[in-house]
């Protein structure tokens, strides 16, 4: 049987830290918070993954491609490591065999969710990558990738800034990475991660702490 988790992508989803619930995954010292799933082990799936420290992952080969920041530690593979930080893609049909240091890592990934003709390998650290600025007073983006529609970025809100009421077309992503990001929907602490669908509309805004958001926006027309 398929495993179906907040599978509806027209629907709101809102999930905080203290709404957490690591699973195991087949390798030990390696945990899984399902944010999102369609399918078992080869699955449509976004999710955060937590390595132990000197874990291990079988090899394995992207058939649907991956996506994959470090929130912490440092994530290893037979060709890289990537610390803190760190936003990866890794294209179709590529592989690895992640491989994990004393440091232990945990990464928001998202998997199978690349169109075929957006091949392009991504490595980028985003302690060192240049910031924009935003379309107010307040805001600082970093452009991690587009492709046709879709648009991944870093924004990082400086304390009391309020944006423009929006609407998302093709839906919107956030995990909230640092600080607390607010909306007339709510509020939303560090490791919170929304999912907004197609032509939803918020007015988001930060209060005495700030934010600095991943966001994904143009992905979710299904």
């Amino acid at each position: 049987m398929t495993t179906l988790i907040n599978s509806v992508f027209e629907q709101r989803v809102v999930i905080r830290p203290d709404d957490y619930c690591w699973v195991e995954s087949p390798m030990p010292g390696v945990e899984r918070m399902m944010l999102d799933r369609v399918g078992n082990e080869v699955a449509r799936a976004t999710s955060l993954v937590r390595y132990a420290p000197f874990s291990e992952f079988s090899s394995h080969t992207h058939s649907g491609g991956e996506e994959f920041l470090v929130l912490d530690g440092i994530f290893s593979d037979e060709h890289q490591s990537y610390e803190k930080g760190c936003y990866v893609r890794n294209p179709i049909g590529s592989s690895h065999t992640p491989k994990i240091g004393k440091e232990g890592a945990t990464i928001f990934v998202k998997l199978q969710q690349f169109e075929e003709a957006d091949t392009t390998q991504v490595v980028i650290d985003t302690h060192t990558k240049a910031w924009h600025p935003g379309l107010v007073d307040g805001l600082k983006v970093m452009p991690l990738h587009a492709f046709e529609g879709e648009h991944i970025a870093l924004v990082n809100w400086a304390p009391n800034t309020l944006f423009n009421s929006h609407r998302h077309w093709g839906g919107e992503e956030i995990l909230v990475l640092e600080g607390t990001f607010y909306d007339e929907h709510g509020r939303y602490p560090k490791g919170s991660w929304l999912r907004s669908p197609h032509l939803s509309q918020h007015r988001p805004f930060t209060k005495e702490d700030g934010a600095l958001i991943y966001v994904k926006t143009g992905h979710l027309y299904v």
